[in-house]
């Protein structure tokens, strides 16, 4: 059996984390999370202000599915070190692999008019940029290419950094 990945999907609102996480999804058949969805159905369904609550609950259902021999796609903003230590966490504790993706729209006019055309499909979201950020993580410049074209980018680039990861993180 093939060791789980947890792929970690990180960046602002409207850089292309989504339509990169669900093509990734389509073509490996790993499980999506998409914290969107999780947050938005807690303040439906709870009726009360969600902060961390979405992505705990994210995390045991990745772990589920890691224990289970599933990969998983976590697609979220992701913003603060923490969130990223704790998907980490999630992965080791499963005996998973992981991978973390940061998604960075390097031009602000085209980032700004994503995020102002961009369709809400998570049902009653408020569509809302957040704040900006930088990190070291894999940065793929999604800003030059069509998303068809980022997916073929990103899906060898996944593939041959898994392959890598997995070669050299087994001790």
């Amino acid at each position: 059996m093939t060791t789980p990945i947890l792929f970690i999907f990180s960046g602002l609102p409207g850089a292309g984390k989504s339509t990169l996480a669900q093509g990734l999804a389509r073509e490996t058949g790993a499980v999506y999370l998409r914290i969107d969805t999780i947050e938005q159905a807690l303040r439906d369904l709870c009726q009360f202000k969600v902060e961390g609550e979405g992505y705990r609950l994210s995390y045991r259902v990745a772990k589920d599915n890691l224990l289970q021999g599933n990969s998983v796609i976590a697609d979220c903003c992701n913003p603060i070190s923490l969130t990223r230590e704790e998907w980490q966490q999630v992965a080791i504790s499963a005996g998973a692999q992981y991978l973390n993706i940061e998604v960075y729209c390097g031009d602000q006019n085209e980032h700004r008019f994503r995020v102002e055309h961009r369709e809400n499909t998570v049902t009653n979201m408020a569509l809302q940029p957040g704040p900006m950020y930088s990190s070291d993580i894999m940065n793929l410049g999604m800003h030059r290419l069509s998303p068809a074209a980022n997916l073929f980018v990103l899906i060898p680039k996944a593939n041959s950094l898994t392959y890598r990861y997995v070669r050299c993180s087994k001790h």
